[in-house]
């Protein structure tokens, strides 16, 4: 068996956590199989229990945007650690890596740090809810932003994988205040505003899409609902737990030229280690609170040792000025040549990408919502993602989920990855 230890060590998690696994996806429901158990992770590469090597294209699921275990990333948590763990009291870091980070990204004047993306995003709307005094939120049909009740309505990602369109346990009462639009569709965000005039107080949105696959915003769609929500007194929120540092520095909001008016963040900002962020302008973060009405705390929020990993993280990327281009060229090369692979095998496809992130959809010719994700052919998905493995190549373990290309990804594994690829054995 090529993941004989990864085997056992699942049939002995599964007796003791839910599923054999603390995240959904991690379980390779979709994809069939056993999931694979990882004992250490080296820049390009992770290496599993059966000592296998695997060149790695989740990087975490983002965070991981230098590669794994970055050497001075690795050192400032050390010399961090030995000042220790948590303090539940302020610190200078955490001034100074807020500082950093409303001086690089555009149109935030404050930042509130908290422990991981679902808490930035439900943090966010009730913010909105506070500010605006309105009850009712905008999301988008696969857009992802945690697993706070009120989002998950047609969430994407791993409800998607799991066919369930959002989850028991959500009442009724908190889902009628979610009003939900098919990404890229404007006429409906504007339909809802029309039917919910008054009542809606945030419209959020991932600016690229990351749970359905890949996708990315069409015929100024960002723009569209920046002028949607500021003639219906709304505000935008830009999930950027993904796209935050990852896109560009200044994440969505740069790339797009469109300003949020609160803006999520994860992942990168916290170099790996458990994080989440939501930052706007004064006007609106006044009203949290110690300042303000709208309550949120957290007891590790602003852990030193996350903040130390982040910014060491942001300062490398700032220091390099080529960082995102080289990135970008990184994911065209492997948009490119697999795409002409694909196209000898006589596989159609479509590869959807954006800066380091991308997917591959199979059997399917265009890709700009979650119904068209959805059509797909998943079932050849799962068996060109079991064919890379077995070839060491870890790619999501599902057709919903988009890839993200690190910095430690260079010719040799872009090499190794397209001899994978070409093994890769289709059967009409």
């Amino acid at each position: 068996m090529l993941y004989e230890r990864s085997s056992k060590l699942f049939e002995e998690a599964y007796k003791y956590i839910p599923g054999g696994v603390n995240s959904p996806v991690r379980a390779f429901k979709s994809v069939g199989g056993t999931p694979l158990f990882m004992k250490n992770a080296q820049g390009a590469y992770l290496t599993d229990e059966d000592d296998r090597q695997y060149i790695d294209y989740i990087n975490s699921w983002g965070p991981a945007i230098l590669g794994h275990t970055h050497p001075e990333v690795l050192e400032a948590i050390k010399k961090q650690a030995e000042k220790g763990f948590s303090y539940g009291t302020p610190t200078e870091l955490e001034t100074e890596i807020a500082k950093f980070i409303v001086e690089n990204v555009p149109n935030i004047d404050q930042i509130r740090m908290v422990s991981s993306g679902t808490e930035a995003c439900m943090s966010a709307i009730r913010l909105a809810r506070g500010f605006t005094g309105r009850e009712k939120f905008i999301k988008f049909e696969g857009c992802y932003h945690g697993h706070s009740d009120s989002f998950l309505i047609k969430a994407g990602s791993g409800l998607a994988t799991f066919g369930n369109p959002s989850s028991p346990g959500v009442t009724k009462g908190t889902a009628k205040d979610t009003l939900t639009a098919e990404y890229n569709n404007i006429e409906q965000v504007e339909d809802l505003f029309k039917h919910n005039s008054g009542e809606i107080a945030a419209v959020i949105i991932e600016p690229v899409g990351g749970n359905m696959g890949c996708v990315l915003p069409e015929n100024n769609f960002l723009q569209k609902l920046r002028t949607l929500c500021d003639e219906n007194g709304a505000l935008l929120i830009f999930d950027e737990v993904m796209t935050g540092f990852r896109l560009a520095f200044g994440g969505a909001q740069e790339l797009y030229n469109v300003n949020a008016d609160i803006v999520t963040y994860g992942k990168i900002i916290g170099g790996g280690l458990p994080v989440g962020a939501f930052a706007a302008r004064n006007e609106i973060m006044d009203y949290l609170a110690p300042k303000g009405a709208v309550y949120q705390a957290g007891t590790l929020s602003g852990n030193p040792l996350a903040m130390r990993a982040g910014f060491e993280t942001l300062k490398l990327i700032k220091k390099d000025e080529n960082f995102y281009k080289n990135l970008a060229k990184t994911t065209e090369t492997l948009d490119f040549e697999i795409g002409k692979i694909l196209n000898e095998k006589g596989i159609q496809h479509k590869i959807n990408r954006k800066g380091s992130m991308m997917s591959i959809f199979f059997h399917i010719s265009s890709v700009s919502n979650f119904a068209e994700a959805g059509n797909a052919n998943h079932a050849l998905f799962n068996n060109f993602f079991h064919q890379l493995l077995a070839n060491g190549i870890y790619l999501p373990p599902s057709g919903y989920e988009s890839w993200f290309i690190s910095d430690a990804i260079k010719e040799t594994e872009i090499d190794k990855t397209l001899e994978a690829v070409r093994k890769f054995e289709y059967f009409n």
